[in-house]
């Protein structure tokens, strides 16, 4: 080939390779759609003018409030998933936070995330939240029809929240904190009375809520068994319901007649069995191996074999209150309820109300109280001679 030939060639390849760059798809810088590095997509492999020219220079940078630095234009990554996971790691490693809660926390500053999105702020940047915000967020679930003891979780998750990011240096004050609570409406679940709550537990009803002896399928009787047994733990021991379904064969001690619970932050305690729980529970256990899976450690288990769950578990208490034949049904919750008022009722001590019940706070077990004199009140306004009938 000779000289002219050769540096043809040379020519012909540079000339080659710059269309072909000019017809490649640049990637975009850092997230900035459009960007290119000096050459236009048309293919022709020249600067695209002042494109090109602002494309060459130097770009900006900016400081994020959490001191990020990014370029102008470019998107701010949301950490605000990030931060409400390390405050979720927090509460289950240092606070004992039962899976429960870390989910209930885990929607809740979800939904405040989102607000403040909307806002221009974020909780990835917690040091730009406000009261303002956190006021503004409360009124905005109120306008949404959220109910006012739902509004105090919710408030509750942000003041953990920024005590977590306070702790950690991330902001000055914990501005959730100085947000007031809703007022609550004085509510509480319905206590069942004695004999409501025999009827529910009676033994001698069939499974359809027939008179007589328990009639049906062995699986019936078998799934009536799981039920019967449940709803005992629930009042005669008082469980909370998270902490019926949490229980583990190996945690009844029948010989011993006591249960290990597993209580609300990870606190364990004893709970005694009474003389029909222990007999509720001796029959089930008998009947457990057929439903059970093979490998499940469960004490109550759903028809498919794996741990019971909570919204089965409140299915269980309702068909129970029908097959009692009352006419209103109520919660798993009710049946702890029920247990500590009527313990309170026949004069058994505060203080010993509140172990059984795994309370941290002695003004916890009092709210049983104002329950119990409301409904001796009520007994007086209906049978003392000078009391005013209502």
């Amino acid at each position: 080939m000779t000289g002219k030939n050769s540096q043809n060639a040379r020519g012909a390849r540079r000339s080659s390779a710059v269309t072909t760059q000019g017809e490649m798809a640049i990637p975009a810088d850092d997230g900035v759609a459009g960007q290119s590095e000096g050459y236009s997509t048309a293919g022709q492999g020249r600067p695209a003018g002042r494109a090109a020219r602002d494309a060459a220079a130097p770009q900006k940078k900016t400081k994020t409030a959490d001191g990020d630095t990014t370029e102008a234009g470019a998107a701010v990554v949301d950490r605000s998933p990030l931060f409400i996971e390390a405050f979720l790691t927090w509460m289950a490693v240092q606070k004992g936070a039962s899976e429960a809660t870390q989910k209930a926390y885990a929607v809740d500053l979800g939904q405040l995330a989102e607000f403040l999105r909307s806002q221009g702020v974020s909780l990835g940047q917690p040091q730009t939240v406000t009261r303002r915000h956190i006021q503004s967020f409360l009124a905005w679930l109120f306008r949404k029809g959220d109910a006012k003891s739902s509004m105090s979780r919710k408030l509750a998750a942000a003041r953990s929240f920024f005590r977590f990011q306070q702790r950690g240096g991330r902001v000055a004050e914990n501005v959730a904190a100085q947000v007031r609570n809703p007022r609550q409406e004085k509510r509480h679940p319905r206590a069942l009375n004695v004999d409501e709550t025999f009827a529910l537990l009676d033994t001698t009803k069939g499974p359809t809520g027939g008179s007589g002896p328990v009639s049906g399928s062995a699986e019936e009787e078998r799934v009536l068994r799981r039920d019967l047994a449940l709803a005992e733990l629930l009042y005669g021991s008082g469980l909370r319901i998270s902490e019926a379904l949490g229980l583990d064969v190996d945690d009844v001690q029948l010989a011993s007649r006591v249960l290990r619970v597993m209580g609300k932050g990870s606190k364990e305690r004893l709970s005694p069995l009474s003389d029909t729980s222990h007999e509720s529970l001796k029959r089930w256990l008998e009947e457990r191996p057929l439903l059970a899976l093979p490998e499940e450690p469960a004490l109550f288990v759903g028809t498919r074999g794996g741990r019971l769950n909570r919204r089965e578990a409140a299915r269980i208490v309702e068909r129970l209150c029908q097959r009692a034949g009352l006419t209103f049904t109520v919660s798993p919750h009710s049946l702890r309820h029920s247990f500590a008022t009527h313990l309170l009722e026949a004069g058994a001590d505060m203080r010993s109300v509140q172990e059984l019940l795994g309370h941290q706070r002695l003004t916890t077990t009092q709210r049983y109280t104002q329950v119990s004199l409301e409904s001796l009140m009520q007994t007086y306004d209906q049978a003392h001679p000078r009391a005013l009938k209502k």
